[in-house]
């Protein structure tokens, strides 16, 4: 079982799949709340091959029955009771109804659920992953896919990166040039890129939610703005002329801070975006913002003279201050990459770490929530092994199924009070070098796996013990045909020749300066 339960009591008899099994909800209350999830759970259960009713009336051997009781402790938890001839899956909320079914799938799938008691709940309230798709677009199909699998492994949040200096990639109806112009960039002389209409985006909320997953968006500012910026030259500092980046890195072009009309472009499709996410957390990106044009824009220096600022930092946490009052206005939450700290962290924002954990542990002593995504442990386009020919990002050390399983999200340093605010943990999917759906799950799979262990379980993990249960468990991958590394569904994109290059390079640099590369 991936993620490994909290208890397990085990019987002396096994749930028998083969045959008829009739699906039940008990009472008619529940009925209401859940039968969204027991229809998704029919539909699984029938791409086995298994034979499954709703038929409440129909004489079988076999039952599976949704029950809810509040005596169930926490919204996530449920207990499973699994005899020779009947499955309860009791929890508080359809949530934990939902995850009891995650459950289940993993055994179902092998003909056999062991007898026994199963009691089960979450260690974190965050479990996310994080997916760019600003780098490379991939279609609503593709997204959806993605959210199964996170699902499938008891995850229940999915970070969607939507905006990037090579690419935009929601509609937004005040500015219309941000889909004609900013979601596409010439690659070999052709337009390459994509977006997601409105109503694509409340299909894929609503199936989210129908899977217990939220949705985060992350828009970013105030850097990483050169799509936008080719749409809206007036919005940045020079006034341009811009074009939507080809190349992956950090650049100077940022929206102009001093710029009262860029503020207002940005509240605005905030707004125009908050309506298609009903989630509580807003993603402003926050992160590797270069102050060059500020230090020499007249109206970036008048802001920073206006405010009181001491410099260029300042005028960042300005920013991020002024959009988390915008987004707590509309009943939301700021989260950013841990940069949101310097200069000052605004009030009420969530810090999610990922040079390392320190913008975490700061966070969290200051009283601000947090998630821990560190490069060292939850950087999943980094390569998952040595050598050339491995796939991935050639200018950091891999990171290996056994580093991320051995990731502790809360810092030691933290009191039990300052440690509540560490929400959870995130994996994190860049995709300069993805260019395909395909690679995207080579390179999350079975990292992932693990991952959803450290937010699920107990800190008392045991590497040895998860590799035998992962054996098991890819039965279950290839059952959903997903490519990850070492699966015969696999179909990685192999590095090119100056990928090989930038990654020796890379290595005899780290060699010689006994350094870890981040991000």
């Amino acid at each position: 079982m991936i993620p490994l339960p909290i208890s397990f009591e085990p019987g002396q008899e096994y749930f028998d799949w083969k045959g008829a099994i009739s699906l039940q909800v008990d009472g008619v209350e529940a009925q209401e709340s859940l039968g969204s999830t027991a229809d998704l759970f029919e539909l699984e259960l029938k791409a086995m091959g298994l034979l499954v009713s709703r038929n409440e009336k129909e004489e079988v051997t076999h039952r599976v029955e949704f029950k809810i009781d509040g005596a169930v402790v926490g919204k996530e938890a449920y207990r499973l009771e699994v005899g020779a001839h009947k499955i309860s899956i009791v929890a508080s909320t359809p949530a934990g109804i939902f995850f009891g079914t995650r459950t289940l799938l993993a055994t179902a799938i092998l003909g056999k659920t062991p007898g026994g008691l199963t009691v089960d709940g979450p260690r974190f309230s965050w479990r996310g992953a994080h997916l760019d798709v600003a780098r490379h677009f991939f279609p609503v199909a593709d997204i959806k896919r993605f959210i199964d699998l996170l699902a499938l492994h008891k995850m229940n949040v999915f970070h969607w990166h939507l905006t990037e200096d090579q690419g935009w990639r929601i509609e937004i109806d005040a500015f219309p040039r941000l889909t004609e112009i900013a979601a596409w960039r010439k690659v070999d002389g052709k337009q390459y890129g994509g977006f997601y209409t409105k109503a694509e985006v409340r299909e894929v909320v609503a199936y989210a939610k129908s899977r217990f997953i939220t949705v985060v968006p992350e828009i970013e500012l105030p850097g990483h703005a050169l799509a936008t910026l080719a749409a809206y030259p007036e919005l940045s500092c020079t006034g341009g002329p811009f074009e939507v980046e080809t190349k992956w890195g950090i650049f100077d072009d940022v929206y102009c801070a001093g710029n009262d009309a860029t503020i207002q472009f940005l509240e605005t499709v905030i707004e125009e975006v908050i309506e298609l996410f009903p989630g509580e957390f807003f993603h402003i990106g926050g992160d590797e913002c270069p102050k060059t044009r500020w230090k020499d824009c007249a109206k970036c220096q008048a802001r920073i003279a206006e405010k009181g600022l001491k410099d260029e930092d300042e005028l960042q946490s300005w920013v991020i201050s002024h959009m988390s009052e915008f987004l707590s206005s509309k009943n939301r939450r700021l989260v950013g990459w841990d940069e949101i700290l310097e200069g000052g962290l605004a009030k009420g924002a969530t810090v999610m770490s990922w040079r390392g954990t320190e913008g975490g542990l700061r966070a969290a002593q200051m009283q601000h929530d947090v998630v821990m995504c560190p490069t060292s442990h939850c950087y999943l386009d980094y390569r998952q092994g040595e050598g050339e020919d491995e796939p991935g990002a050639w200018f950091a050390p891999p990171l290996v199924l056994e580093d991320v399983y051995g990731y502790e999200p809360t810092p030691a340093q933290l009191s039990p009070e300052q440690a509540k605010h560490v929400l959870g943990v995130q994996g994190n999917i860049w995709t300069e070098r993805m260019s395909t759906y395909a690679q995207v799950e080579y390179m999350t799979f079975p990292r992932l796996c693990a991952l959803s262990e450290v937010g699920w379980s107990g800190p008392a993990r045991n590497f040895d013990d998860f590799q035998e249960r992962l054996k098991e468990h890819c039965i279950l991958l290839d059952h959903y045909k997903v490519g990850y590394r070492g699966s015969p569904h696999a179909r990685p994109e192999r590095p090119t020749q100056d990928d090989k290059e930038r990654f020796e390079a890379a290595k005899r640099e780290r060699e010689r300066s006994g350094a870890t590369a981040s991000y």
